[in-house]
């Protein structure tokens, strides 16, 4: 586990924390190392989580199937970001969606009850640690906003033109890649698979993108 402690470094969760502050923490916050096939189910809906965890490799979707299987994918956990933070208080109830592995993937579970009490040993980052718990659930309900912002567009036109200038912004350019291929990327907005791809074709006629797979350019 100690090879993941420069990407844990980087991480939200450990910002401002040194090498060896980190590696003794993983000991006082019952850091455990899970690995996972793609394809594999990291959680399951209706699962009762403690842990929040941290991605060290691989890809993760947020997914959620209703009762005739369709499926709708929440969110994309990236390498680095943390996810399961929302249900871990007594009071959160099941997980209401999935978390499954899109390529072979491993991470880093961590006992919120650990994290959120200070220790016998009394880490000197403990406090800095629960500080960035509190920003990074911070950002995430700004993400969660944002896609609210994209769904809340009445047009399959508006919903990509939306996220997509999201994306651009994110990266700072015009040209940018995006984590998911078309179904998934319909799955993302709502929408049906082949009307996004039909407005995806008229988009690029209109001159308003140009795009290869899931490379985009904004004109």
């Amino acid at each position: 586990m100690k090879r993941y402690i420069p990407l844990l470094k980087r991480t939200k969760l450990f910002a401002g924390v040194g090498d060896d502050e980190i590696a003794s923490m993983l000991t006082c916050l019952d850091a455990r190392l899970h690995t996972y096939s793609k394809g594999a189910y990291v959680l399951r809906e209706g699962e009762h989580i403690s842990d929040i965890t941290i991605l060290v490799h691989g890809n993760l979707y947020i997914q959620k199937d209703d009762y005739w299987g369709n499926r709708s994918i929440l969110g994309h956990i990236a390498v680095g970001e943390m996810f399961g933070e929302a249900y871990v208080a007594p009071e959160s109830g099941a997980l209401p969606h999935d978390v499954v592995a899109v390529e072979d993937s491993a991470i880093i579970s961590f006992d919120m009850r650990r994290i959120i009490t200070t220790c016998s040993s009394a880490c000197r980052f403990h406090t800095l640690v629960v500080q960035n718990l509190f920003f990074a659930i911070s950002e995430k309900n700004r993400k969660l906003v944002q896609k609210l912002g994209h769904m809340s567009k009445r047009s399959t036109r508006e919903k990509l033109l939306s996220y997509l200038s999201e994306e651009a912004k994110r990266e700072g350019c015009a040209s940018f890649t995006i984590p998911f291929n078309r179904q998934q990327l319909a799955d993302f907005l709502s929408v049906d698979r082949s009307a996004m791809s039909n407005e995806l074709g008229k988009m690029r006629d209109d001159g308003l993108l140009r795009f290869e797979k899931n490379r985009f350019e904004l004109v």
